[in-house]
């Protein structure tokens, strides 16, 4: 038994130095750098609480720390079959196709700047209801936010 155990004694320094090599070869060597993906989160979220029960506008900051720039396709929500996103020029309101997220920065939706619009609104949400989204990206999976409604004249802290 003795010669048993000294035999695997003299074994587990290769296994050790082995699993050691293993770990480091998952190191991906980035040293730091950021990923060459994009990597989003949403925060910042709301919904003033609608005046008409036909049209709303929504805010939120997609923020992006990968290496890689996406773009904002498309967002949906069971609250309307009509979400679209909007680009403010000057005091011009336009549509906009997509909206970028590039990398290492962030996306910001807000009063009187980029937003969202929601026509035909299936109910009038109130102060309090959470409304989901979902966004739609170039490259990212989607991801769904949930949105809180607040009062019309809520302004977020900077």
């Amino acid at each position: 038994m003795r010669k048993a155990t000294a035999a695997t004694a003299a074994g587990l320094p290769l296994v050790v130095a082995a699993g050691l090599v293993a770990v480091a070869g998952c190191d991906s060597g980035s040293g730091g750098s950021k990923p060459d993906r994009a990597e989003l989160s949403v925060s910042g979220s709301y919904m003033p609480r609608p005046a008409m029960a036909d049209m709303a506008a929504a805010y939120f900051t997609v923020k992006n720390d990968g290496g890689k720039a996406d773009r904002l396709t498309s967002v949906s929500s069971a609250l309307s079959p009509d979400v679209t996103m909007h680009v403010t020029e000057g005091s011009q309101m336009k549509e906009a196709k997509s909206l970028d997220v590039p990398a290492g920065g962030e996306l910001t939706l807000s009063r009187g700047g980029n937003h969202l619009m929601l026509g035909k609104l299936g109910h009038l949400p109130k102060v309090g209801e959470k409304i989901a989204f979902t966004l739609h990206f170039a490259d990212s999976k989607p991801v769904t936010v949930k949105v809180p409604v607040e009062s019309p004249t809520y302004r977020p802290k900077d």
